[in-house]
């Protein structure tokens, strides 16, 4: 039976992006759903390749690209209906995501006129390619990257060359199997000067599916997950291709063989073209939230059937979500997962004002991107200690492959490290609060981080969400100390979790500055404020985030829906505090006495929440089908 407060929960879940959703939800199950056992390799890779074809039959990868280019520009549905397949098959999410996201996106963003005539084949899948950036010895540091791309003008021609062992191309999605083409990032040399990383597209197979000249094709074979990927390693020997297949939007070789670049500055060049690929990591973070999400519905069904243990003098043993335990380690990830959502939604609303050209200000794109990497680092963290905690929480049940944990945990591990480490990101975010961020983007060397703190002299330059506006009415509505009363009202939470923020960076820039006066090593500098930089970037990206649930529930209509909101809401700003309370302590920003009153305050919510457990998962909206297991059929059964 239908219950109206789960349809509105999921009503404003989905918000002006529902119908996509919907769309998803009614995919074929038997297709697009994870395998009822685990595959081998082949088997796998080869039912991905089906859904993947499947896939380009839809509306969505060409929502990826705009008009002008075969695409229909609708950037939000596509990234939408990517977060979507993280609740089925996420071999399939990563494929596409490659296909579509990566290579796709770097011919379209990175390419020009004649590169984008390839795109009508790339958005029906009818050219695959590959994505060559991450090298063995290089990863993070893209900068860095050995493979060189240096022009030769007696034959028109640019010569592709690893030039050592560490400069294999590895973990390439796509590159053991399907790709026919490669985009490889690499040193651009031309008259014997390197002009930075820039981006080349590359034959790596021939009709037949042999390695091009030049090119050694190596399998990385299984993993700990998604192995419906065909992950590869690519090296290049002296391949040469046409001057043409240089993607030259930001860096181009004309016809005269000389180096033309609308952008001066090598560093502003490079992150100009990297902050151009930016949907992938929206992606990602998406669907790791997606994925979050399945794990808690199964782990949150699962307590609310299962039974261990009876109470004294009584027959009738206690349901699992009935243990204060089972409650604290799940509904606080409930009410996180609500609140990444909402903080998603917002982000890929930002992207989609980027993409379309109605943000078009090189500071949105710099906020977008900053944004974006702090919102991956915490969705994909989510994920991975969430899934985790549902696993434990099922028991034996849990670590079975009938009953999905198993393939979510390890198909989400890599999503940590995948598109941007994110203990790196967080690095990017911090740079970020730390002063101009338009101005002296493409230069943030070490010294360069160092001068940001040293040119602060009072105050910060906060990144402001689209909801900063509303979530500061709701503070000023809030008048007295934080923490009176304790903890009952919004404004009192959001100026907490605020000022943590504005004291983390303001200190960053002091220590930065006493380090700039003393004329210390940048590095060593830097170095030993590196803990420090993240967790400040932590911390501004929790406040983002509340402020995004915040101000979904002040827009959220009357009713009872809005009651569970108000109060998940809650749930999620006393458990961030609580997480750090042994910060508000030491800085005197909360008493003993307010630390302890938190967390019986969170206690109580638990046990408020907990009738409306299934309600809050449900409100979801997976199709039931990608939640089928054994563990749930065993309830049907009447096995407990």
């Amino acid at each position: 039976m239908a219950d109206p407060v789960v349809d509105d929960l999921r009503a404003f879940l989905d918000g002006s992006r529902a119908e996509v959703r919907d769309e998803c939800r009614n995919l074929e199950p038997e297709l697009f759903g994870t395998p009822p056992e685990p595959l081998d390799v082949d088997a796998h890779r080869a039912r991905v390749r089906r859904q993947l074809a499947r896939l380009a039959e839809t509306p969505w990868p060409a929502g990826g690209f705009p008009v002008e280019q075969g695409g229909t520009a609708r950037f939000a549905d596509s990234v939408t209906a990517l977060e979507m397949l993280g609740h089925a098959d996420l071999s399939l999410l990563v494929k596409a995501g490659v296909q579509w996201g990566l290579f796709g996106g770097a011919v379209s963003l990175l390419g020009t006129d004649r590169h984008h005539a390839l795109l009508p084949e790339i958005i029906a899948g009818r050219l695959l390619g590959c994505f060559a950036m991450t090298e063995t010895g290089h990863g993070s540091d893209v900068q860095g990257l050995l493979t060189t791309a240096t022009f030769d003008p007696a034959t028109d021609e640019i010569v592709v060359h690893s030039p050592a062992p560490a400069a294999r191309k590895d973990y390439i999605g796509g590159a053991a199997h399907d790709a026919t083409v490669a985009a490889v990032f690499a040193q651009l040399i031309v008259d014997d000067e390197n002009h930075g990383v820039h981006c080349v597209l590359v034959p790596i197979r021939d009709a037949a599916g042999r390695p091009e000249p030049g090119v050694t094709v190596s399998d990385c074979g299984p993993k700990l997950g998604l192995n419906g990927v065909d992950n590869g390693r690519l090296l290049f020997d002296h391949v040469r291709v046409p001057r043409t297949n240089l993607l030259g939007r930001y860096g181009d070789i004309d016809d005269d063989g000389r180096y033309r670049s609308p952008i001066a500055s090598p560093g502003r060049r490079f992150f100009t073209m990297l902050g151009a690929l930016i949907r992938g990591r929206i992606s990602v973070g998406g669907a790791a939230g997606a994925a979050a999400r399945s794990a808690l519905a199964l782990a949150v069904r699962y307590g609310d059937e299962r039974t261990q243990f009876a109470k004294p003098n009584s027959d009738e043993e206690v349901r699992l979500l009935d243990y204060r335990t089972y409650q604290r380690r799940l509904l606080p990830r409930v009410a996180e997962s609500y609140a990444l959502a909402f903080a998603q939604s917002e982000l890929v609303s930002a992207m989609d004002d980027v993409l379309s050209g109605r943000a078009a200000t090189e500071q949105d794109q710099r906020q977008l991107e900053a944004r974006a990497a702090g919102i991956k680092a915490l969705m994909t963290w989510h994920a991975t200690e969430t899934i985790q905690e549902c696993r434990e929480a099922c028991g034996g049940a849990g670590y079975m492959w009938a009953n999905r944990l198993a393939s979510l945990k390890a198909d989400t591990d890599i999503f940590t490290t995948f598109e941007g480490d994110n203990t790196v990101l967080l690095q990017l975010v911090a740079k970020g609060l730390l002063g101009d961020y338009q101005e002296t983007f493409g230069d943030l060397d070490t010294l360069g981080i160092i001068r940001f703190g040293a040119r602060l002299a009072t105050g910060t330059v906060l990144e402001r969400s689209a909801m900063r506006g509303l979530a500061q009415k709701i503070i000023d509505a809030t008048p007295g100390r934080p923490d009176e009363p304790p903890f009952t009202t919004r404004g009192a939470q959001l100026r907490l979790v605020r000022e943590r923020e504005e004291h983390l960076v303001e200190t960053l820039a002091i220590r930065l500055r006493r380090v700039s006066e003393s004329h210390a090593d940048a590095f060593d500098a830097f170095n030993r404020c590196q803990d420090h930089l993240v967790e400040t970037a932590r911390a501004h990206i929790e406040r983002v985030v509340l402020e995004a649930f915040a101000a979904a529930v002040e827009t959220a209509p009357a009713g009872e829906a809005r009651v569970l909101l108000d109060r998940l809401c809650d749930l999620h700003a006393l458990s961030t505090i609580e997480r750090h309370k042994a910060w508000y302590l030491e800085h005197d920003r909360m008493s003993p006495a307010r630390t302890k009153a938190l967390t019986a305050r969170v206690n109580e919510l638990c046990e408020q929440l907990r009738p409306d457990a299934r309600r809050l998962v449900d409100a979801y909206g997976i199709p039931a089908a990608w939640l089928t297991t054994e563990m749930m059929s065993d309830h049907a059964a009447g096995y407990w």
